[in-house]
């Protein structure tokens, strides 16, 4: 078995504008970093940079222009379908009509036709919502209907969870709260992680260790290890360290700037 569970290899993306007659857009180039079993890692870097097309390399959404991209040791074709990975988006995109329950459980209705909601009924209570099962998307807040998200996510209990911004669209209270929750989770699930973010302090708060990117076309400017001890708590947010840390990282973007 591997040692980790994504390596990324001399990974380039090149776009092609339809609406600008054919322009070239490179939006990663040469780009290589690796993520253990069971590690959280966390993505930043400028607005625009690739980080979504990062992820979405890894999730199979979008398919490399050259270079390699291991998901567990496969493709990731191949496992999208081992359902080696879940995959958390910047919105929920829950169906309207679809109970918490049902939205869980989407998943596996879809790919094994099972209507059985054992293991929905299961995540919802893993994740805070036992009370609110039979409830529509549009009787939750914005930080509930985002945990429904991750529990879909998690409905075939993937090894590996790629998140992008998960919690941009949340008032600052919630997006803590939900980030002790993912801990939590990591914690108990013990996942790999790859965590898409435009807040530093929230990646070093979270990760153990942030990938830095450059401006466009991304490359990888910095790997830097976090220090923090585990467990994390919600004091840690105000710790030396941690700003330190982060203080590091956006000196690494004043540099890019200029």
């Amino acid at each position: 078995m591997p040692s980790n569970d994504i390596e990324v290899e001399s990974l380039r993306k090149v776009f092609i504008s339809g609406s600008n007659k054919g322009m070239k857009v490179v939006a990663i180039e040469d780009l290589s970093f690796k993520v253990g079993k069971g590690e959280f890692v966390a993505v930043v870097g400028p607005s625009g940079c690739g980080k979504t097309t990062l992820l979405r390399l890894i999730g199979d959404i979008i398919k490399p222009t050259s270079g390699r991209v291991l998901v567990g040791g496969m493709s990731p074709d191949k496992a999208r379908l081992n359902h080696e990975f879940g995959f958390v988006f910047q919105k929920p995109v829950l169906l309207p009509w679809r109970t918490v329950l049902e939205n869980i459980n989407l998943p596996l209705e879809i790919i094994e036709g099972s209507k059985s909601m054992r293991r929905a009924r299961e995540l919802a209570e893993f994740i805070g919502l036992g009370d609110f099962m039979n409830s529509l998307p549009h009787e939750l807040s914005g930080g509930m209907e985002q945990r429904v998200a991750i529990a879909r996510a998690l409905a075939f209990n993937p090894k590996i969870l790629l998140m992008d911004e998960p919690f941009s669209a949340l008032d600052e209270i919630t997006r803590d709260h939900l980030n002790m929750e993912l801990l939590r989770i990591w914690s108990s699930l013990k996942p790999t992680i790859v965590y898409v973010t435009h807040s530093v302090k929230e990646a070093v708060f979270l990760a153990d260790k942030v990938v830095v990117l450059s401006e466009r076309p991304a490359r990888v400017k910095r790997i830097i290890k976090v220090g923090l001890r585990r467990p994390r708590n919600a004091g840690m947010r105000y710790s030396l360290k941690l700003n330190n840390t982060a203080e590091s990282i956006l000196e690494s973007f004043k540099v890019m700037a200029r």
